[in-house]
């Protein structure tokens, strides 16, 4: 699948891995391919093991004023093994592995004693396996010599067990003597303690940050992290002499709300060095689940959203080097698992719920656990906050999942044809979100479409129309009832209606995305509301953060959406699309970007400020509107003309089709012959890019339906092959997992 419009030179491209990633090169190219293939890393998942929900260690009973969920309700006979949130390779097959404090706050977690579970895996692989983890013991933590300077529960005991109502602990390291550091989340405190779970010192706190929860929190003191925002991340250094934990969430008032600070400890000097690196996230609400050090500079970064099962989007490990960052201060982030598509070829988790074929995913709400084995292969975990999460069957518990990938080299094979998720997975999930653009992606896309707007304040954002009544749940929202207006853009009335450019980006991201076609797409409107409209620069940085199947950096193809009318409002799109290109570093030529519009004076515009790619979309009627309000009279039918695409080919590189210019419809709404459009565009010089491929009868030929239900799925992949055939050189489509089935 070609990156740019231009043709491309053969290359081999690899995705980075971790330092010593062990990797295994297999063959993946058809025999007699005859097309180039790329050399891309492609996490597989090699070993699986898993522990019941339901679980219970020794102990008194835990969970009394837990919330039920699920079919659970406690209190339980036992402890409550809630996942893992901090996973130790103890060197010899078994594992530490440290649940977090229980049931989720101070004050449903009592009663939940804090300990770090000895486990062996009895690893399902491609030889077998029973798939179970053996829990072989466990110490608790305590602080039997007084450390802790605040109350606790267990005060008037001579152990002093520590409980989920003292500490939140999320993230541990084992250092080279032998002891654990613990990050936590109620101070943030980091807590030392030997290898009995002994606390050896006071807890260290964080000279200025503190959440609801510190009991150190003077009475009307505003905490300056969120609640559960503290140390849910830390990495070691040197044996376990520097610590380098993460603050989960933003900090309160900070404006970035992307920032996540990585803070360095000195373990020997016990102390903080002062030294921190700002790491961003993907987007606002995502967190920082863990983090693990493969090197003296080089972190993974585990980064999640709070969505589960078929709704997540970022599930993700990133690498980080702390001597890299980009132009804002940033540390540079590479992609080295998308934990939403593992390649399973040996079948070792099907039939377990959603997401266990292959490919595999781990799309759990809190994917808490990256640790780099010794042999280079990932191990990753989840904590499944019992029982509230059910990301694999609906209805019951989340077990507790181990999995080993491994980074193997894999030879694939690079299709011809490009496939751009139009609007994202426009047919699975509501479009232009980043669920959708995060499925395309899944699905093998080239390129992500993000159509562009304005908000009032001059933010670019993705929405297919600055009408954004349909595809948003504003009308719901009584708050904005006084927006709705009419307005005409383009010569076209709009009415009773709300308008992008009448939001502030802040007022727009209270507002979630809603299926804008929902008796066609049910099964996309199931995910209603969960949504936020995101930026351009959002869309930028997920798709330079993302790989293809075919290990090329996936592509943005931005529509800029009504210019002359922003323009006439004073919010021009150009300026900010072009410093929005050059600050995430896509302004080159050889950058995966196309830029499209209806109009022309803007992409002759752009063709002026920014060298890459530009293609001129044609629709199947009428004209476009800048042409109309400047009086010239042609038409889209006039650009089509061979001598209409010769000067298109002054300022574009190619052109973006209504499907009926190259292959008209008849009047019985069979497809006829093809004209001469797409050949007269290769003469000049043109790519081809054909629009909307959509998987539902009502947008497909009658020879090509599979009833009379206009909402029935008919025969894309036919449709497809026939436009192929005519000379289209890619392709627009809200059902991106179909294209790629055909044109490879």
């Amino acid at each position: 699948m070609s990156s740019v419009l231009v043709a491309t030179v053969a290359a081999v491209l690899l995705v980075p891995a971790t330092a010593g990633a062990a990797t295994r090169e297999v063959d993946l190219a058809p025999a007699g391919h005859p097309g180039r293939t790329n050399t891309v890393v492609q996490p597989t998942l090699v070993a699986r093991a898993t522990l019941s929900a339901d679980f219970l260690a020794p102990g008194p009973p835990s969970g009394a004023r837990a919330t039920p969920a699920n079919g659970r309700t406690g209190p339980f006979p036992g402890q409550v093994v809630p996942g893992f949130s901090g996973v130790v390779d103890a060197g010899d097959g078994t594992f530490w592995a440290m649940p977090d404090n229980g049931f989720g706050t101070k004050e449903n977690s009592a009663d939940f004693l804090l300990r770090l579970y000895r486990i062996t895996p009895d690893w399902r692989t491609a030889d077998g396996g029973s798939g179970e983890i053996a829990v072989e013991g466990f110490i608790s933590l305590r602080d039997p010599d007084r450390h802790v300077p605040f109350p606790i529960v267990n005060a008037g005991t001579p152990d002093r067990l520590l409980t989920g109502a003292d500490f939140d602990i999320e993230s541990v390291v084992l250092a080279d003597d032998g002891t654990f550091w613990i990050g936590e989340e109620f101070g943030p405190f980091l807590l030392h303690v030997d290898a009995d779970g002994v606390v050896l010192a006071p807890p260290v706190p964080l000279a200025g940050v503190t959440s609801p929860q510190n009991p150190t929190l003077p009475p009307g003191q505003a905490a300056t992290v969120g609640s559960s925002r503290g140390f849910e991340a830390m990495g070691a250094a040197r044996g376990g002499r520097l610590l380098y934990p993460i603050v989960e969430g933003a900090l309160v008032g900070d404006p970035d709300r992307r920032r996540r600070v990585i803070h360095e400890f000195d373990t020997r000097a016990g102390q903080y060095t002062g030294r921190t690196w700002d790491y961003e996230v993907d987007r606002d609400d995502n967190v920082v689940g863990d983090a693990f050090m493969t090197g003296r500079h080089e972190l993974l970064v585990v980064e999640r959203d709070n969505f589960e099962g078929a709704a997540s989007v970022t599930k993700r490990v990133y690498r980080v080097d702390l001597r890299r960052t980009d132009p804002d201060g940033h540390l540079t982030k590479t992609l080295v698992l998308d934990a939403l598509r593992i390649a399973n070829p040996d079948d070792l988790a099907a039939g377990d719920g959603y997401g266990t074929g292959d490919p595999f995913s781990l799309p759990v709400q809190s994917f808490e656990t990256v640790v780099q084995l010794r042999d280079g292969r990932l191990l990753i975990a989840n904590d499944n906050n019992f029982p509230g999460n059910a990301a694999r069957v609906p209805g019951t518990p989340d077990d507790t999942e181990i999995a080993l990938v491994d980074l193997r080299k894999v030879r694939v094979p690079v299709g011809e044809v490009t496939v751009v998720g139009h609007r994202g997975a426009s047919g699975y999930r509501p479009e232009h979100t980043l669920a959708a653009y995060e499925t395309a992606i899944l699905q093998c896309a080239d390129f992500i479409e993000p159509d562009l707007v304005s908000t009032k304040d001059g933010v670019l954002v993705s929405r297919h129309e600055n009408d954004i009544t349909g595809t948003t749940d504003v009308a719901t929202r009584p708050e904005f009832a006084d927006r709705r207006t009419t307005k005409v853009i383009d010569g076209e009335e709009h009415a009773d209606a709300w308008f992008t450019e009448d939001f502030t980006l802040a007022e727009l991201r209270t507002l979630r995305a809603v299926e804008r076609l929902p008796e066609a797409r049910p099964g996309s409107a199931t995910f209603d509301g969960l949504y936020e409209v995101p930026t351009f620069e959002e869309v930028l940085d997920l798709a330079r953060r993302s790989t293809t199947c075919d290990g090329e950096q996936v592509g943005v193809y931005p529509e800029t959406k009504h210019p002359t009318y922003f323009d006439s409002i004073g919010l021009s799109m150009e300026e900010k699309v072009v410093a929005a290109l050059e600050a995430n570093d896509l302004a080159d030529r050889r950058d995966p970007v196309i830029l499209q519009s209806f109009e022309t004076g803007n992409l002759r515009e752009l063709d002026a400020l920014v060298d890459v790619d530009i293609a001129q979309l044609v629709d199947c009627a009428g004209a476009p509107y800048d042409l109309v309000a400047a009086g010239d009279p042609r038409t889209y039918a006039d650009l089509v003309t061979p001598a209409g695409l010769q000067e298109i080919a002054g300022y574009a590189d190619g052109v973006g089709l209504c499907k009926n210019i190259m292959i008209p419809r008849t009047p019985e709404n069979t497809l006829g012959a093809p004209t001469s459009v797409i050949a007269d565009a290769h003469d000049a010089g043109l790519v081809v890019h054909g629009w909307t491929f959509r998987l539902e009868n009502q947008f497909l030929p009658a020879e090509l339906r599979s009833s009379a239900d206009p909402n029935a799925p008919g025969d894309l992949a036919a449709e497809i092959r026939i436009f192929v055939a005519a000379g289209m050189d890619g392709l627009f489509s809200d059902h991106p997992d179909v294209a790629v089935a055909v044109v490879g």
